[in-house]
């Protein structure tokens, strides 16, 4: 109960700090001039809204094909999986990690084996860090030949084959088996308890993660989509510039997503990234001669997508974990009664 009070007050003091950055860069560079261009948006809010459809499904596909064929779901049942998730990670102080738990939990009620979720999830991360690498990679030569800035070139393909080696490292520790040394560890700490067969079912997981990476068509048609999605996310930043009054290429967009991308990702523990995102688009946009007001409002755009997609997702979580509860309890009640009976 105390580590949970510690992380709970560590969450909250990250996000109050992220928060007073967001309200400084406002102070700094005019609330009114922000406003001002957030309201000319008008149809591009609804249009930016509209067009994540297109990047949630690539999220989607690129999940599916992961599955063995036999036993992959339905594109609707993982495409709602995948929006719910996407909105937990993307507004609970749970960091990206508890949209993952979310979407392999919703999974397994298909029917599919619970290894089978869990390892595609697994692999799923493991794929999307690694193209989400490959488009920071292209984000940043794209500002080196719009900027003119060669002295980015080497910083940038320096950090970007340190993160290549960190994912390379991730992927053999999972073929090695990871899992079942984690929670054998586990195991061997608590001394039973209830907790021995926690190796038996990380060998299980990290079987089924070795038989999906095994499927190599899978894993690259996966990685292939993954990148398309980060590009078509892009769209919705070259529409809400075009909205704002700011007239810039798509290169600029998506040079704005993926550095903008990457620093929340390098920033997760900060609930939503809050502050560090706008901060990222203001340095990068005013690298591409994009105002800092200008740079703001694109962020609180993209603010009212994640809003208008987070919240309805996070409270379809609420009402299915609810029903789960619900239905839970009374065959809990019928279980319990017959054994009370027995006793009398």
């Amino acid at each position: 109960m105390e580590a949970r009070r510690k992380i709970v007050l560590t969450v909250s003091l990250l996000g109050l700090a992220g928060a007073a950055i967001f309200v400084a860069l406002l102070l700094r560079n005019g609330i009114g001039d922000v406003m001002q261009a957030v309201a000319a948006a008008g149809w591009g809010l609804l249009a930016v809204v509209l067009m994540h459809f297109v990047p949630l499904y690539l999220d989607m596909l690129s999940w599916r094909v992961l599955f063995p064929v036999e036993s992959r779901p339905g594109r609707w049942q993982l495409l709602w999986m995948r929006w719910v998730g996407a909105s937990v990670g993307t507004l609970l102080p749970a960091t990206q990690v508890g949209g993952d738990i979310v979407r392999a939990r919703l999974a397994a009620t298909t029917g599919v084996p619970v290894a089978i979720c869990a390892a595609s999830v697994v692999v799923d991360i493991t794929v999307s860090v690694f193209a989400q690498i490959l488009f920071t990679m292209t984000g940043l030569g794209l500002l080196a030949w719009v900027t003119g800035r060669s002295g980015l070139t080497g910083p940038a393909i320096v950090g970007s084959l340190v993160a290549i080696m960190a994912v390379g490292a991730f992927y053999a520790i999972q073929r090695f088996g990871l899992f079942r040394m984690v929670l054998g560890l586990v195991s061997h700490i608590t001394r039973g308890g209830g907790w021995g067969s926690l190796t038996q079912h990380g060998a299980t997981l990290d079987e089924a993660i070795r038989k999906l990476y095994a499927l190599r068509r899978g894993v690259a048609a996966s990685c292939v989509l993954t990148y398309t999605s980060w590009i078509a996310g892009s769209m919705e930043v070259w529409i809400a510039l075009y909205a704002v009054g700011a007239h810039a290429s798509f290169a600029n967009a998506v040079i704005l997503e993926s550095v903008g991308q990457g620093v929340r990702a390098a920033m997760f523990f900060i609930p939503g990234a809050i502050g560090i995102q706008e901060g990222g688009y203001v340095v990068v946009g005013a690298l591409l001669g994009i105002p800092a007001p200008i740079a703001l409002a694109l962020s609180l755009i993209r603010r009212v997508r994640e809003l208008s997609f987070g919240v309805p997702g996070v409270l379809t979580w609420q009402v299915v974990e609810s029903r789960r509860a619900w239905r839970k309890r009374p065959a809990e009640s019928e279980s319990i009664a017959p054994s009370t009976s027995t006793s009398s």
